[in-house]
């Protein structure tokens, strides 16, 4: 019935509440995992269930018309990230699409036809379209839809060196992911984004970032760039922002203000009054005080995985609910699946790494109750 494009595990979850999940035969899951990163203030959450009740008498409208609503979030979204005006799409491969046709709209209208490439990491993932498969500096991505789109050229992350020998005349932009999620959970070197961003602004390369899955709070701050002292040309944002309902965005600062005019881009369902009705209601509760407390979470995370002391465990690293366990001898596939037997929900990043990203509102005795059961396993 559907296309074998995930595998299934054998349970079936019914409904949700704060961080636990329950299957059809009545299974409590404590979930670890916030549908990567998607529900990002847990499961029924009463702010968001208001957002949605109150925005159903105008779920769309065309985007020949203006609402409150887009507007309304695009304001917030400007007021937090420092930055000039947003396109609202519907995912994160959707608004990192949309990037790479900003940059280069920009280029060709500054500089003329033929100054199209960018620049992305080895080990990065910036989407499943043609063109951001294409983006992403992964090979195992780069097999069977040929042909791929052109125009892109991949470096290692943290060499700078490597980087600055990529760059041509026809370089437009550097696309980056500050932690790289799929890739293993791999935080950039604040030094090397530093002297990429410096790079970028000698030069006029436009620097994207990625913050499909660090934004939204999920690195203990807004955005994980504040926390790399940089402000970005584009910044892409996606899963946390909906808190559960699929919502883009392309946040764009001085440079691309006004790049796209009428015709150059479009979103039939992006932008739609109940997508980012519940979006700004998400936004709304990212507090000095509410992203204090995901620093005080993940760090107590880390802290407490690190005392395991387990022979097991390689590495931890990330940043604020953005966690990645690296194992030296264990599958992460075989973790994954003993934890879900013992109802907890995790995710993998590659063959060895296991990654937590819990709902941004976990407790901390709910923290606990999942570190005692990986401490189990691990």
């Amino acid at each position: 019935m559907l296309m074998n494009t995930y595998p299934k595990s054998d349970v079936t979850f019914t409904r949700g509440d704060g961080s636990f999940v329950y299957s059809d035969k009545g299974e409590v899951y404590l979930d670890f995992t916030s549908g990567i990163g998607v529900n990002s203030l847990g499961y029924n959450n009463p702010t968001i269930t208001k957002a949605l009740v109150s925005g159903a008498s105008l779920m769309h409208l065309s985007n020949l018309y203006d609402t409150a609503q887009d507007r309304n979030l695009a304001q917030l979204l400007i007021a937090k990230m420092g930055l000039k005006s947003v396109f609202f799409a519907n995912s994160g491969a959707e608004a990192n699409e949309g990037a790479i046709k900003l940059a280069r709209k920009y280029s060709y209208d500054k500089y003329g036809q033929g100054r199209h490439e960018i620049i992305t990491l080895r080990n990065s993932f910036h989407g499943r379209t043609i063109t951001t498969l294409s983006a992403t500096g992964q090979d195992k991505f780069h097999k069977y839809f040929t042909p791929f789109t052109d125009g892109f050229s991949y470096v290692p992350a943290n060499d700078i060196e490597a980087l600055l020998q990529a760059a041509t005349d026809r370089t437009c932009a550097i696309m980056i992911e500050l932690v790289q999620g799929e890739g293993g959970v791999l935080p950039l070197d604040r030094k090397y984004v530093k002297e990429l961003a410096e790079f970028c602004r000698n030069e006029d390369v436009l620097l994207i970032v990625d913050e499909v899955q660090t934004g939204v709070g999920r690195c203990a701050t807004f955005c994980a760039y504040e926390q790399y002292g940089i402000l970005p040309d584009i910044v892409t944002l996606a899963k946390g922002l909906g808190g559960g309902i699929p919502i883009g965005a392309i946040v764009s600062g001085a440079k691309c203000e006004f790049t796209f005019g009428v015709g150059d881009h479009g979103s039939t369902f992006g932008g739609n009054p109940l997508a980012c009705r519940v979006a700004s209601a998400v936004v709304g509760t990212m507090e000095k005080s509410f992203l204090e407390g995901i620093y005080d979470k993940g760090d107590y995370i880390v802290k407490t995985l690190k005392q395991m002391h387990s022979p097991h465990i390689k590495e931890v690293r990330g940043l604020g609910l953005m966690i990645g366990i690296e194992l030296s001898d264990l599958s992460a596939i075989d973790v994954r699946a003993r934890c879900q037997d013992n109802n907890l929900l995790v995710l993998t990043a590659g063959t060895n790494t296991i990654r937590l990203l819990p709902p941004l509102t976990i407790s901390l005795s709910e923290i606990r109750e999942g570190l005692a059961i990986l401490q189990q396993i691990i």
